[in-house]
């Protein structure tokens, strides 16, 4: 692993804060007290909270808060910001996005060109779906909200606070406040059909 660490004239690190070899950090970057950034990261333009980590991870343009978690292999773009108490981890990809206190975003997810509130679960494999061909759509998700893993949220969008969104399900219209919302099809079984296909 190479022993270098690139730091742009621009950027500032602040007392007490780590940064590991194999790292760039560009631009006009700040890098707050007590947070670490481990190896393999290249940050540029971003401004990383104090007592945040980031790991392994790609970020240009982002605000990360105060004692979140990013990686291994986030790749965050412009206009994200993150906020206090967060966990954005691996194969997630945020542009564009307002991610509140204490939710959690785990793995394997896009969030883009949208709101969500504090205190939520994003699940594994959700696509906020943001484009329709010609123009990007914004998603609104409010607070304490559950989004079960394969869900698509197809934008224009508002997910109401306290809303549970069942997993596999595809969203293509708004959800009042502590709603419950399944959308998938049923499960039907076919007894030893399978037999020999394979």
């Amino acid at each position: 692993m190479s022993e270098n660490v690139y730091i742009s004239p621009e950027s500032k690190i602040e007392d007490g804060a780590v940064v590991y070899p194999n790292n760039s950090i560009l631009g006009a970057s700040v890098i707050r007290k007590g947070a670490v950034v481990y190896p393999n990261c290249i940050i540029e333009d971003c401004d990383i909270g104090e007592g945040a980590e980031v790991t392994a991870s790609v970020l240009r343009g982002a605000v990360v808060g105060k004692n979140t978690t990013v990686g291994p292999f986030a790749y965050m773009r412009k206009g994200s910001k993150i906020g206090e108490g967060c966990r954005i981890g691996d194969f997630v990809e945020i542009k564009n996005a307002e991610v509140g206190d204490g939710t959690k975003v785990a793995h394997l997810t896009y969030v883009g060109d949208c709101e969500i509130g504090k205190n939520c679960n994003i699940g594994c494999g959700v696509v906020f779906v943001n484009y329709d061909g010609k123009t990007k759509h914004r998603t609104s998700v409010g607070d304490r909200c559950f989004i079960g893993s394969n869900c698509n949220l197809i934008a224009p969008l508002e997910i109401g606070s306290g809303s549970y969104i069942a997993a596999g399900t595809t969203v293509t219209e708004s959800v009042p406040p502590d709603g419950l919302v399944v959308g998938r099809s049923r499960q039907t079984v076919k007894h030893g059909k399978a037999q020999g296909r394979y």
